[in-house]
């Protein structure tokens, strides 16, 4: 990897960029509403500090130390290990190419709230509206990707994170004047400690944790590549981790009191943010202000997630076939196009099922579900337990490395298969 980070800042923000995604803004929201409201925070502080914070740890210390595309990295630790690299890769790939398709739902309605046309949602997926959407985002992220690290990316971090700061802490601020902002506040603070003998609490906290902080794609081997060696990576994951954690809690005291003062139920997924939400912007004062403010926060969460996944692949193309990033760039998301084009159509007036089932659902319920904390256990085990430590304690300390290094190899990898497999029973069981 030749590219490099202009600055500690500005990786800081493309990290966050990476984390930030429209899961801590909405799916955080649904998983905490699902899940005992304030309860909930109790073991996904502890999922986030004790295992995932761990795994961020060991990926950026595994990219800055072998500034290699993720295959590469594994086949360097060992050659028979190259094929993990790749599901890894095909995973992210898989994931991106339904994300994008979000992603597009997002821009959409930034420009519906703009307009003023903001149609239901329904009405919106009942044409093929989704598909040219869909398409508009996939080509913005591979644009800016094609420009490489310092062209693309660093610019567009640099210009919505900041933004997205801002915008979000306005929303809050807003939603302090709406009769519902106390009981939103009590419902994300006041915890109900019954519901902590759940088993499916504790899975939900564990699995919205690896989610929201982007660790164990090896999107953050692949960032690390491109970090300084003065950038202190435990100090970084820590406010990479703490900007993260805002984002969630902020987007609480937003979408909290909005649903208690109109009376929409708190526990809704992608159908608040597109279905009910909208509805409840119609009925406040400034909600067409709001809306937009609130559908372009949602647009750069997404796009910057979107942008690192690609990332990830495209410098794994590029090394294995030896092209310039931005034919490599335009290869991967015609690719991403003709893969995502199939979710994209399930969402549109094509209607395309499997088994009844939409195909970006079945693609969220089967890659998102489980070919993600298999991606961790991968990462986890195979640079934990293969890769001198030596290699690790180099990049993040003797004192530091110990407790990621043995967190990594005992505590992240059972964790995961645990949550996947208790998921897994929970469907069984139905």
């Amino acid at each position: 990897m030749t590219e490099k980070w202009s600055s500690g800042l500005t990786f800081i923000l493309a990290a966050i960029g990476s984390a930030v995604g429209i899961g801590n803004i909405w799916r955080f929201s649904s998983v905490l509403g699902q899940n005992g409201g304030g309860a909930y925070l109790v073991p996904y502080l502890i999922a986030v500090f004790l295992f995932a914070v761990p795994l961020m740890m060991l990926e950026l210390a595994v990219g800055r130390r072998l500034k290699k595309d993720v295959v590469s990295s594994f086949s360097f630790v060992r050659s028979k290990f190259k094929p993990l690299g790749w599901i890894i890769s095909i995973v992210l790939f898989l994931l991106m190419s339904y994300y994008l398709v979000i992603t597009g739902w997002t821009l959409a309605y930034v420009l519906f709230s703009i307009s003023g046309t903001e149609p239901q949602f329904s009405e919106f997926i009942s044409s093929y509206l989704p598909i040219l959407f869909f398409i508009i985002a996939a080509v913005l992220s591979g644009l800016v990707v094609s420009l490489g690290v310092k062209g693309g990316i660093e610019k567009i971090v640099t210009a919505v994170i900041p933004l997205s700061f801002i915008i979000l802490i306005t929303l809050a601020i807003y939603a302090t004047t709406l009769d519902g902002f106390n009981a939103g506040v009590d419902f994300l603070f006041t915890p109900d400690l019954s519901v902590l003998s759940r088993a499916d609490l504790w899975s939900a906290a564990f699995g919205q944790a690896f989610f929201s902080l982007s660790v164990g794609y090896g999107i953050l081997i692949t960032y690390g590549g491109y970090l300084e060696r003065n950038v202190s990576i435990p100090r970084s994951s820590m406010i990479i981790t703490f900007a993260d954690l805002s984002v969630a809690i902020l987007a609480g005291l937003v979408i909290f009191p909005i649903a208690f003062t109109v009376g929409l139920e708190p526990s809704l997924g992608a159908e608040l943010a597109f279905v009910t939400l909208p509805i409840a912007f119609d009925s406040i004062p400034s909600g067409n202000i709001l809306a937009i403010a609130f559908f372009t926060l949602l647009f750069f969460a997404a796009l910057t997630s979107a942008i690192s996944m690609l990332e990830v692949n495209v410098t794994v193309v590029m090394e294995k076939l030896r092209i310039s990033r931005k034919r490599t760039a335009a290869y991967l998301t015609l690719g991403a196009i003709a893969v995502g084009m199939f979710s994209a159509l399930s969402y549109s007036q094509a209607e395309l099922m499997v088994g009844g089932m939409r195909i970006l659902d079945l693609m969220d319920e089967t890659v998102g579900s489980y070919g993600l904390p298999l991606a961790g256990v991968l990462i986890s085990l195979v640079f934990s337990w293969y890769l001198d430590r030596k290699e690790i304690t180099a990049e993040i300390g003797e004192r530091w490395g110990s407790i990621i290094i043995m967190l990594t190899r005992y505590v992240v990898p059972v964790v995961l298969i645990a949550v996947t497999l208790l998921s897994l029973v929970q469907i069984a069981s139905g």
